[in-house]
């Protein structure tokens, strides 16, 4: 089953980063503040959603999820400015993920955050 891992923008600046099967229902949890959102988004609400990256498994999802929690501000930053993850990680790591495009992103947020 493919899994997503996700980085969005909150409105104070700060960056999430997230695992999920089902990206577009997901995003509508984050951006409706729907009781299933994380704690995390419900007192920073997410501004937008600036990257994602398939992956295979939950396993390779939630090893990406965890490596994007332990960079430093600056390199979440690069990553939410289009880097790649070759940019940060090992080439074989990264090889295991595909970023998605910007309209890929675009489809899967909520009508009234497009």
């Amino acid at each position: 089953m493919t899994y997503f891992t996700y980085q969005l923008r909150c409105m104070d600046g700060s960056l999430y980063a997230g695992i999920a099967s089902d990206l577009k229902r997901r995003m509508e949890e984050h951006f409706s503040k729907d009781p299933k959102c994380a704690k995390y988004t419900k007192s920073h609400p997410p501004a937008c959603l600036c990257s994602a990256w398939e992956s295979a498994d939950r396993a390779t999802a939630s090893r990406l999820e965890y490596r994007l929690k332990q960079l430093a501000k600056d390199k979440k930053e690069h990553l939410a400015r289009g880097g790649s993850l070759e940019d940060l990680f090992d080439p074989a790591f990264a090889s295991g993920y595909r970023r998605l495009s910007e309209a890929e992103l675009v489809s899967v947020l909520p009508e009234k955050n497009v």
